[in-house]
């Protein structure tokens, strides 16, 4: 099996400084990638019941925004997404707003076609699920 792209503890410095950066430029530097928006999610942690956020690349639909738990391919999900399952009560900000949203875990053929479009918007997602045995989650944060 293929190592995955980034290192976690690497992950976890890209991302702190990352939200960052977007919070500081109001979204103007880092704010997208692709055809899709670096949003900021924000979630409760199911164990610290603390405020815990972390951007996120995000496709756009009608009723809100898909993302995707990939954690570059690592054998396990990401924190946020174990918060997210706890309390699917989230925010989301993006181009300098924040909404409320509720997560929802996708399956089948909402899923697939899920994934479809957010490997569109960034292909790496498709070599993500080539280096890890688990089934990477797609979600779907609805606006309240």
């Amino acid at each position: 099996m293929a190592q995955t792209k980034v290192n976690r503890r690497f992950a976890q410095v890209f991302s702190t400084l990352h939200r960052l950066t977007l919070k500081v430029s109001g979204g103007r530097i880092g704010g997208s990638l692709g055809g899709g928006d670096i949003i900021i999610l924000g979630t409760t942690g199911r164990k610290s019941h603390k405020k815990r956020t972390v951007p996120l690349l995000a496709g756009n639909r009608d009723d809100g925004w898909i993302i995707i738990a990939s954690f570059s391919g690592h054998d396990f999900h990401p924190d946020w997404f174990h918060n997210l399952k706890a309390n699917p009560s989230v925010t989301v900000e993006v181009g300098g707003q924040t909404h409320s949203a509720t997560a929802r875990i996708t399956s089948g053929e909402e899923r697939e076609a899920c994934w479809n479009a957010m490997a569109d918007v960034y292909d790496d997602y498709n070599e993500y699920a080539s280096v890890t045995d688990r089934e990477i989650p797609v979600v779907v944060l609805e606006r309240d």
